[in-house]
């Protein structure tokens, strides 16, 4: 899998992940429970994607910094 395909879907994941809290935090609605119900591995590996995407977003951000830094 090339970098460009791994970076859209980490993108992907995190518009998904940053949707869900908003409105978790305005209507009080989680809806990768709503859609794959509580407590289901499909929701399990959907917060795990997730969150490993921000890990992969988050070591991008500070690999970029530290390159550059060093020019």
């Amino acid at each position: 899998m090339r970098m460009s395909t791994i970076n859209s879907i980490a993108r992907v994941l995190l518009i998904i992940g940053g949707l869900n809290w908003g409105l978790v935090g305005v209507f009080r609605m989680n809806l990768v429970t709503s859609i794959f119900g509580e407590g289901a591995m499909a929701s399990n590996v959907v917060y795990g994607l997730v969150g490993i995407a921000a890990l992969y977003e988050l070591i991008r951000l500070f690999s970029r910094e530290s390159v550059g830094e060093k020019r």
